[in-house]
């Protein structure tokens, strides 16, 4: 009883450590910092180092560590009412339902709360409109996904990764999907044409766990445009990418692509409540019927009312737009280092999602030893795929922020120079 009553403020990096290590599932290999408190774009551990926070937990935290304004509708509402399950209406929901709705441009919502959940309600909903509006046979439909995609972690998900660490030992696998090449519209329109089974295309605008792989200029809209042709559904997957993180509020909207479905989750919230969505319009959504699909929490009233305010933010404080300013400024500024740099090939992203990849092969410790350096240096990031490093701040960050961070960046790949 001793250790559960103490906080995390009796605790020091090493002793914390031990613990998760000890009694946690060794499912993770973090950086070794352990944090105590955030706000805005810091963050503090808990020996009261403050450091900028360039993950931003994976985009879900767009709006900033702790954001006033949604902190606030959490505490409030979750004093009033905090869940009813869907066996009853509460009064959070239908607002939260139309302002999504009209926000993203669809009829309805379908609310979740874990991104690997809406990902898999899209693929149910996918499925069940291909049988029921399209006419595929029953046990027949086909989905086509990209190589390189990260969609989550459940069996069925992990059934078309081509990450093996995520698949190997964890079979037998999920049929019905078809992968293809990211970017490659012959190999998509060659799968649209192999059979009539086809019942949609499930892709990342940006693939973000890939290493930030942002994808030829019009891919998108003609993946949409071939989706059509062939009848199929185009489903985006912007969990990680929505919400503002690219420089628009989707990032498909880069190419006014308006999703047959739409998959929302993270910065949705604001990162202070587990919140996803599924977003169609009438003739696909209406294939869903009562009992066929649900979650106890999707919906309860603290997510209904915290997604509002995170979206509201991200309306008012304009974080679509600075985060194309910043991502343009972030890029030309590293760009730049990198045209003279030995440790660093290249900076690739939009918006605030951006990376670099390090000189050095996939296998190599050093973009973790660059994090590691960055930590010290006062700046949180984490590699992808070895030799890539990933780079997304909180889009409340400001230029003289973001330049602080640049010259800290900088400075650090400095120091691995061959």
């Amino acid at each position: 009883m001793a250790v559960l009553e103490k906080t995390s403020r009796h605790f020091g990096t090493e002793e914390i450590i031990n613990l998760e290590n000890k009694y946690g599932a060794h499912n993770y290999h973090p950086l070794p910092v352990v944090l105590s408190r955030g706000e805005g774009v810091y963050v503090w551990d808990v020996e009261g180092k403050k450091y900028y926070d360039f993950l931003s937990a994976y985009s879900a935290v767009n709006q900033g560590h702790c954001h006033p304004k949604i902190v606030n509708a959490m505490i409030s509402q979750a004093q009033t009412l905090t869940l009813t399950s869907r066996a009853f209406f509460n009064d959070q929901l239908g607002p939260y339902e139309k302002y999504i709705t009209e926000t993203f441009g669809f009829d309805k919502v379908l609310p979740m709360n874990t991104g690997a959940e809406a990902v898999e309600t899209a693929l149910k909903l996918c499925r069940k409109w291909a049988y029921e509006v399209k006419g595929v046979e029953e046990h027949e439909a086909q989905i086509i996904v990209c190589e390189g995609n990260f969609h989550g972690r459940t069996t069925t998900i992990i059934s078309f990764s081509n990450d093996e660490n995520a698949r190997k030992n964890f079979g037998p696998y999920t049929a019905g999907f078809i992968k293809i090449a990211y970017d490659d519209l012959d190999a998509l329109e060659e799968a649209l044409s192999s059979t009539k089974n086809i019942a949609g295309f499930l892709v990342e605008p940006i693939q973000g766990e890939a290493g930030v792989y942002v994808p030829s200029e019009g891919y998108l809209a003609k993946a949409k445009a071939l989706c059509e042709k062939h009848n199929a559904l185009f489903i985006a997957d912007e969990v990680q990418t929505g919400i503002a993180r690219t420089g628009k509020l989707l990032a498909v909207h880069h190419e006014n692509v308006q999703p047959d479905i739409l998959i929302l989750g993270k910065a949705i919230s604001g990162g202070v409540y587990p919140v996803s969505a599924v977003l169609a319009n009438d003739s696909i959504m209406n294939v869903i019927k009562p009992g066929q699909h649900g979650s106890t929490f999707g919906g309860n009233p603290v997510a209904a009312a915290v997604a509002v305010a995170a979206l509201e933010v991200v309306k008012d404080e304009k974080l679509a737009e600075n985060a194309e300013n910043l991502g343009k400024i972030f890029r030309e500024k590293i760009g730049q280092f990198v045209e003279k740099s030995n440790i660093a090939t290249l900076v690739r992203g939009k918006g605030l999602l951006n990376a670099i990849v390090i000189n050095d092969t996939e296998e190599s410790d050093t973009a973790w030893n660059i994090c590691m350096r960055l930590r010290d240096n006062g700046l949180l990031a984490k590699p992808t795929h070895g030799n890539i490093i990933r780079f997304a701040p909180p889009l409340v960050m400001n230029e003289e922020q973001l330049l602080d961070c640049v010259s800290i960046i900088i400075n650090t790949l400095k120091e691995f120079e061959k």
